[in-house]
């Protein structure tokens, strides 16, 4: 977590503090429970992207928090999510251990639960699903992106944070999970009863279609896990193999993951050109670039929709303005924050807001999303009927690729 550039300086810092620790005996009196409290403000202090600390002081904020009686690990955990709330930001927050645990899980590539990437709407605090996992048991019950969760078994969710209402959804397969749920523009509730099951993140699904004038590979991508690269590269060198002459790439529903692997898939695709830019509080801007060979420099669609959110709006944007892709389908769900994972000593973890992204052409997508070049609306679907003749988008997609067959060229 530090630059090799800070490492001389650091080691006299911590020197010095070092002896402060030693003697000072106002350090000695902390508890474990407020040392828990000071490391998650100084993280905090040290990383987040506004420095404004939402307008306030946040020293202060520590030392109100500092004051408060910490009899126990729980009473910590309550003090530091009060701390993190006065940020009035969603997506940085404490992961419990077994929270945290559970995240390394998912981004490795397997879970128990029903299937839903959720989002507390930062406008209305309102819990939303971002996209349900292709195949999990809240994709086939119907539930849809910026559908409302009301309720989980009984429990209203304007009283959970984010990773409690997640943990509420996990659990041992085979056991069920109350949910009411209210469709995006609608005044209707469903109330559904689901099954958890042990959930296999196979981030990627590929064929070829050989329906059209042309061979076209047909690629879904569902997250942004740590093997997602390896298995695209895999997916699209199988495709090369079977006479693909053009690509559909699937980011539907699509809702992150690991930032690492949105580069890593975008170099696949790309030869050269900047991917993205990541710009942290003091308004630097980093960037990462495309090293080239691409896999394949064949016409490419990019099928998008509301649930395609952070990592694969990256990708997207990524492909999008250095004209390797065309876009396809609804306009994308526009989440642009950066989150890093700290671990803390107990083996819980927080997850901190350090920068905000854009897209190869300075365009800050958040709260706004990604507008496709073809807007195709889509009706609901199940998880089987996707990349079929049902599906209307995937169908628009082959449509423009055999009648435009150059019209996406490597970067």
């Amino acid at each position: 977590m530090r630059k090799r550039a800070f490492w001389v300086t650091l080691a006299l810092c911590v020197s010095l503090l070092c002896s402060f620790v030693v003697w000072s005996p106002v350090a000695a009196a902390f508890t474990e429970e407020q040392k828990l409290l000071l490391q998650s403000w100084r993280l905090v202090n040290q990383s987040y992207l506004d420095e404004t600390y939402n307008n306030q002081n946040w020293w202060m904020i520590r030392q109100k928090f500092l004051q408060q009686p910490l009899q126990s690990r729980e009473d910590a955990y309550k003090a530091i999510e009060g701390m993190l709330a006065t940020l009035d930001e969603p997506f940085t927050r404490l992961l419990r251990p077994e929270q945290y645990h559970n995240l390394q899980v998912s981004t490795a590539g397997e879970l128990s639960g029903v299937g839903l990437q959720i989002n507390l709407n930062p406008d209305t605090g309102n819990l939303e699903v971002v996209a349900p996992l292709a195949g999990s048991p809240a994709e086939m019950a119907g539930i849809a992106p910026r559908d409302r969760i009301l309720f989980i078994d009984g429990v209203d969710t304007l009283t959970l944070t984010l990773d409690e209402a997640a943990s509420r959804m996990r659990g041992p397969s085979g056991t069920k999970v109350s949910l009411k749920i209210q469709p995006l523009g609608s005044q209707d509730i469903r109330n559904l009863d689901l099954v958890r099951q042990r959930i296999s993140l196979s981030p990627v699904y590929a064929k070829i279609d050989q329906s059209a004038s042309i061979p076209i590979g047909y690629v879904r991508l569902n997250q942004f896990s740590a093997n997602a690269a390896k298995e695209v590269a895999h997916a699209i060198n199988d495709l090369e193999k079977k006479g693909a002459q053009a690509y559909i790439l699937d980011l539907r529903n699509n809702p992150g993951g690991l930032l690492q692997a949105g580069i890593e898939i975008a170099r696949l695709w790309l030869k050269e050109g900047t991917i993205v830019y990541t710009v942290n509080r003091q308004g630097i801007s980093d960037s990462f670039t495309a090293n080239g060979p691409a896999l394949t420099d064949d016409p490419l669609i990019v099928l998008v929709n509301k649930g395609t959110a952070s990592a694969s709006e990256i990708l997207a944007g990524a492909l999008h303005d250095n004209g390797r892709a065309k876009l396809l389908g609804d306009k994308t769900f526009g989440k642009g924050l950066i989150q890093s994972l700290f671990e803390l000593p107990d083996g819980a973890g927080l997850a901190i807001t350090v920068a905000k992204y854009e897209t190869p052409n300075h365009q800050d997508i958040h709260k706004l999303g990604i507008q496709p070049d073809q807007i195709v609306t889509q009706d609901p679907m199940t998880y089987q009927q996707i990349g079929t003749e049902i599906d209307q988008q995937y169908q628009a997609a082959i449509q423009l690729l055999t009648e435009s067959p150059v019209l996406a060229k490597a970067g």
